[in-house]
């Protein structure tokens, strides 16, 4: 049993801005602040992404530079870093690989991949690896600003009534900020289990407290 989660789909910007691996760092810069974003893809002629270019990367030209008494900055430490310090172009400045996500992920798995991958965005691909979206940190915490109300509604109608065929007095649930305290009794713990596993995955969800009562403890008897 599972609960329908947002994907990132429905959280994703789909109007992308991208640029070529030949793109000149000043264009790059002014696609920047044009558009107000922070990074851009860049894309080969068939709109796969090859890498990104975000502000810290070009920020290492800028960092180089000497100060306004002529005293010269302390160069990058590695030679990627050095190369990007010097780099003209998209191709030398990006990021690459980029991380990628597909548009029907549910947010969670995309928040799991940004966390593995160390970065603040996925750039989102179709089945042929074009670009369709890119999807930010903040888009994905867009989950947390459901009302609680309609937390409550979808726990109470589609888990404990949908799923689990619970009545409306067995358990009553309660939303606070996002924290969901359920409470009541069920006849088996492992009722009770299941339904705070389920309201945990609802969209929303900050953490559930459970305060549900059980009569049988159904629990495996180990040999």
């Amino acid at each position: 049993m599972t609960t329908q989660h947002s994907t990132v789909s429905e959280v994703m910007t789909r109007d992308v801005v991208t640029v070529g691996p030949e793109t000149p760092f000043k264009e790059i810069t002014s696609v920047l602040s044009s558009h107000g974003i922070s990074a851009v893809p860049v894309a080969d002629e068939r709109g796969a992404p090859m890498g990104l270019v975000s502000e810290a990367d070009l920020l290492r030209k800028q960092g180089e530079q000497p100060d306004m008494y002529g005293a010269q900055a302390a160069p990058p430490g590695w030679p990627h870093e050095k190369a990007k310090a010097r780099a003209e172009n998209a191709a030398g400045l990006m990021t690459a690989p980029v991380a990628t996500a597909h548009a029907d992920w549910p947010v969670a798995q995309a928040a799991r991949a940004m966390d593995r991958h160390h970065v603040k965005r996925l750039v989102v691909v179709d089945e042929s690896e074009h670009i369709v979206g890119i999807v930010s940190r903040l888009d994905l915490l867009r989950v947390f600003l459901r009302p609680d109300e309609e937390i409550r509604d979808e726990i109470r109608d589609d888990v404990l009534k949908g799923m689990l065929r619970l009545g409306g007095q067995e358990v009553q649930v309660q939303v606070h900020d996002g924290v969901v305290t359920l409470r009541g009794e069920v006849d088996k713990r492992s009722t009770a289990q299941i339904a705070e596993r389920l309201a945990t995955g609802v969209d929303g969800v900050v953490t559930v407290r459970p305060l549900i009562d059980y009569n049988i403890d159904d629990r495996p008897v180990k040999d």
